[in-house]
């Protein structure tokens, strides 16, 4: 606990200090997201901050693992590192989507060794292949919703806070993985590191560079976590960016519309198009995260109740968040 906590302390401290640096950096090459018809910001703001964020959970992982040592470890990091080229070229030139969806594809792959898992996501209701595909288009997915859900100021830290801190102590309880709660304290720690900088008014953005391989760790853990048999507590702590992220994608896909354009559609977008401040959006769903937390301990002994509670949950915050 004493190491988990430490090295905790310093990947808040690297993530902190880093992104000062990075916005810095940043402000000086003047790598900046200029706001637009589809942006929720009105001033330029630098964009890339995400950089140091990965960097300090990269390095809490790194320490993790040389205490605790877990297979397939480097080819996981190896992923996500290219992941954060790829995204920073994205960030500075502008990709094609087709190039980043095959690159995206490539780092899941890669990743696939160090999950190890077969049909166990599923708890066993699909065929082994069947599982494993389907596992990979989850990750897929997931990573690239984290990335479109980040488009207000402190979203993205809270949802990483929060799903880390759950993970955290999910794995802490159960003894889960060799490396223990450590993954999950450094995701919450380099998170509320960037958070500093990124509340409202954000002084920097996350960038693709940031959130893609940031929805890439996060998602890693999710279905790691589910691979071991808690399911539940997988699907309960990321539920609203899952919700809200998927019900925007239907309604979009319903209507014809180009789905992997930016847009406002989103329910947290809407919430402060009507009206509420950026802040207040991001403590909202801060609010209903911790409740999320909590039913993600109650799922390791009453996992369908605890899902239910959690449904329940995000659907209410949808509908404060849809409210005019």
């Amino acid at each position: 606990m004493v190491w988990t906590l430490s090295v905790g302390a310093a990947v808040f401290a690297l993530s902190l200090a880093g992104t000062w640096l990075m916005l810095r950096w940043l402000r000086g090459r003047a790598i900046l997201d200029h706001p637009n018809a589809r942006s929720s910001h009105a001033v330029p703001t630098p964009r890339g901050g995400g950089i140091a964020v990965v960097v300090a959970v990269l390095a809490g992982w790194l320490a993790a693992q040389m205490r605790w040592p877990e297979d397939g470890f480097y080819l996981f990091v190896a992923a996500a590192l290219g992941l954060s080229v790829l995204s920073w070229l994205d960030d500075l030139r502008g990709l094609p989507a087709w190039l980043r969806l095959i690159g995206q594809a490539i780092a899941v792959l890669v990743a696939m060794s160090w999950l190890g898992f077969g049909g166990d996501v599923f708890q066993g209701l699909l065929p082994p292949v069947a599982a494993l595909v389907l596992s990979g288009l989850v990750w897929l997915w997931f990573l690239n919703l984290f990335n479109f859900m980040d488009g207000i100021d402190g979203i993205s830290a809270v949802e990483a806070g929060s799903v880390g801190l759950g993970l955290a102590l999910v794995s802490g309880i159960t003894a889960h993985g060799a490396m223990g709660p450590l993954p999950g304290v450094s995701v919450a720690a380099a998170a509320a590191g960037f958070a500093v900088w990124n509340w409202q008014p954000a002084k920097v953005f996350l960038g693709d560079v940031g959130s893609v391989p940031l929805g890439f760790l996060i998602g890693g853990l999710l279905l790691k976590l589910a691979a071991d048999g808690y399911w539940a507590p997988a699907l309960i702590l990321p539920l609203y960016y899952l919700a809200d992220a998927s019900i925007t994608l239907i309604r979009r896909l319903a209507r014809g519309a180009r789905v992997w354009e930016a847009h406002r559609e989103h329910f947290y977008q809407r919430a402060v198009a009507a009206g509420r401040s950026h802040a207040q959006v991001s403590l909202a769903i801060l609010s209903a995260n911790v409740v999320l937390i909590g039913l993600s301990l109650a799922a390791l002994a009453q996992p369908w109740l605890a899902l239910a509670g959690a449904c329940l949950v995000v659907a209410a915050l949808l509908t404060w968040l849809a409210r005019p």
